[in-house]
């Protein structure tokens, strides 16, 4: 069972996140309004180290099993929600989609003005969580986390560079903007300890690694 269930302490956190999204006071250029602020280096490494390190399984994996870009409000999904969220004078259609705007792309530094330029990445890939524990959740708890908007989870980054990435984990991938990857780990750990997901041993010591340094 996920451990989402009893944290309802972060649902408080991610609200004070919103509105410091919405005055814009995170750090990097005014074409990103990023993803919700994760937690500190320092919670982050209290996180990691309660985290169960395990062998990964990917036995039964589909993408499928993870319902993903469910509707949000009206007309506009989680991939059009986040596209709003971290872009600048984004303009959509009556069906919600994106027809022009700005985008800064954190990991690689890139910007954009084509919202097909942009993938939604899941930070922690859906593969990844089914390997650490995903495979016993329910469908329902698998869209929760397929749909995250609270947690540092969905990020709007380039398309080829989040294909690059693919189903990576810190101690395979990491983000070539350096200058992110102290935020992209700290997203990471948060967002495992919080569904209570599992780290093999190679990952946790890239975690480690990068978290010293932040």
């Amino acid at each position: 069972m996920p451990r989402f269930y009893a944290r309802r302490r972060l649902s408080v956190l991610a609200a004070l996140t919103g509105l410091i999204a919405s005055a814009g006071l995170f750090n990097g250029p005014a074409a990103s309004a990023a993803l919700p602020t994760p937690v500190s280096a320092t919670t982050a490494r209290g996180y990691l180290a309660s985290l169960t390190v395990a062998t990964e399984d990917r036995t039964g994996y589909s993408r499928d099993l993870f319902p993903h870009w469910i509707t949000v409000s009206g007309t506009c999904n989680t991939r059009e929600t986040v596209l709003k969220r971290d872009g600048s004078n984004v303009v959509t259609d009556s069906s919600c989609a994106a027809t022009s705007g700005s985008w800064y792309s954190p990991y690689d530094g890139a910007t954009w003005s084509a919202a097909s330029d942009l993938d939604i990445d899941h930070l922690v890939p859906l593969a990844e969580a089914w390997d650490s524990g995903a495979d016993g959740w329910t469908t329902a708890q698998r869209q929760a986390f397929a749909n995250d908007l609270t947690r540092p989870q969905l990020i709007a980054v380039t398309d080829d560079v989040n294909q690059a990435k693919g189903d990576k984990d810190p101690a395979e991938w990491m983000p070539s903007r350096t200058a992110y990857r102290c935020t992209y780990v700290r997203a990471w750990v948060q967002v495992k300890y919080y569904y209570d997901l599992s780290v093999d041993s190679a990952e946790k010591t890239a975690l480690q690694n990068y978290l010293s340094g932040c």
